[in-house]
């Protein structure tokens, strides 16, 4: 009877084991998701392309001013009509430096085209290929600013707009998606939850409205000016 009881229970046994092998296996899933999510792809590389921020840099001034945007945001594109004349004088004039962040927050929007992913993607393809295109390639996707749960531009017009603003260097850049996974990570990576983000000297401008912070980013540029 002794010798009995002292068998080990191979069932129980060989139970534990498929768990533990199971919890190993769902580890490893979980660890390749957020390897996954977290994959930014290849880095855009320029003179204006700040390799460690991701940042399309313009201007060499002391005061420093930062935008986080999303080309289908419709608030970015209210600050883009708002500041945008204003920000690239004083970038020229070497008053501010202007860094401008495409990142991806709204690809939700875009009906599975992950429209925001690919148009800023496409402002990276400009800036590696035509920087002093950039500006100007960021202002006609505003004014060709698709309506969100809409599907957005497709390559093809992001391209095209390329083209028309003399960026011609980037249509296989864009084509290829070279820097589609470059946005969403640039999001990730500096906690941005909406947009536009605005800091100013490296603080972020607070406001209850879109309207408090257009103010004092107002009143910031007109001190400068």
């Amino acid at each position: 009877m002794a010798q009995a009881q002292s068998k080990p229970n191979w069932f129980a046994i060989g139970i534990s084991i498929a768990v533990v092998v199971a919890l190993v296996a769902l580890g490893g899933v979980v660890v390749w998701m957020n390897n996954q999510a977290n994959d930014a792809g290849p880095a855009p590389k320029g003179a204006i392309i700040n390799a460690e921020t991701g940042a399309i840099s313009f201007g060499e001034g002391d005061k420093v001013v930062d935008t986080y945007i999303d080309l289908m945001c419709p608030a970015c594109n209210a600050f883009e009509q708002t500041f945008a004349d204003q920000l690239t004088e004083l970038a020229a004039d070497d008053k501010i430096t202007l860094n401008v962040h495409p990142i991806s927050i709204l690809d939700r929007f875009s009906q599975g085209t992950n429209y925001s992913s690919r148009a800023a993607a496409a402002v990276y393809c400009v800036a590696e290929s035509d920087a002093d295109k950039t500006l100007e390639y960021i202002a006609t996707l505003y004014e060709n600013q698709p309506a969100e749960n809409t599907p957005g531009l497709t390559d093809e017009q992001l391209v095209a707009y390329a083209e028309e603003v003399g960026a011609a260097g980037a249509e296989s850049c864009i084509a290829d998606g070279t820097y589609l996974k470059y946005p969403a990570a640039q999001a990730n990576a500096h906690d941005i939850q909406g947009t536009p983000t605005i800091e100013l000297d490296g603080e972020v401008v607070e406001g209850q409205t879109l309207q408090e912070m257009f103010t004092k980013v107002d009143e910031y540029l007109k001190a400068i000016a």
